[in-house]
């Protein structure tokens, strides 16, 4: 119930700030636009203390453990919501999405594996930012598809910005940062971007209008899912 609730608070909040739009500005048409018209957003949500450290192999265990497990926490969460993507997604997109979810799967794997290897509870509780950023991703499921698809392609390709400025990086961390800076994950985070634009080129301004907001809050949330770490909060 309290899940629910902070949902529907969510829902009720995205609806609010979509209702006043005034349909004469111009909402951008491609992906990467979004990019550049915020860039400065952009630019800190993709660039933080956490990744210096990684790239100089400093990082803290403390918080290095806080991330991984609250990352998986978070992964878990997408997981659901990317399967609710299924069904409103155009047949085009299915094998996409279908492709992610197998991807995010052996991701857990993987997260299990190495919390194993580093000896991390994964079973610790969701930190506030980390069941903010999960409900935020709930909230998604009642807004259009092309908003659900610009938001996926978003932190997607934060995560691929973000590890790339972690290159050139000491052995510390190698594992985690090649993990999402190789080329295959490069290609899922395009053929994202590829499905959104087709999604944007054909929305109304209005839902147009929503994936703007959506990815702006996307560009935020990963920038206090950095600073968690540290916080604990």
């Amino acid at each position: 119930m309290k899940r629910f609730n902070s949902t529907a608070i969510l829902v009720a909040m995205f609806a609010l700030l979509t209702s006043s739009i005034v349909f004469a500005q111009s909402f951008p048409k491609k992906a990467d636009n979004l990019v550049q018209k915020h860039a400065e957003l952009w630019k800190n949500a993709v660039n933080h203390p956490f990744l210096e450290e990684v790239q100089a192999g400093k990082l803290s265990m403390e918080a290095f453990s806080t991330w991984l497990a609250q990352d998986y926490l978070y992964v878990h969460n997408l997981l659901s919501f990317q399967g609710m993507m299924l069904v409103r997604a155009p047949r085009a997109d299915h094998g996409l999405l279908i492709g992610g979810l197998a991807a995010i799967d052996s991701e857990l794997a993987w997260f299990e594996a190495n919390a194993k290897k580093f000896n991390i509870d994964l079973s610790r509780p969701e930190l506030p930012t980390c069941r903010a950023y999960s409900d935020f991703m709930l909230a998604l499921s009642y807004q259009p598809y092309v908003a659900q698809i610009t938001t996926l392609w978003a932190l997607e390709k934060a995560y691929y910005d973000s590890w790339k400025n972690a290159l050139p990086c000491e052995p510390k961390f190698k594992e985690f940062v090649d993990r999402w800076t190789n080329e295959g994950f490069k290609g899922y985070v395009d053929a994202l971007e590829a499905a959104a634009d087709a999604a944007l080129k054909t929305a109304t301004p209005e839902e147009r209008a929503i994936a703007e907001k959506y990815f702006e809050w996307v560009a935020r949330y990963e920038r206090d899912f950095w600073q968690m770490a540290y916080t604990g909060k």
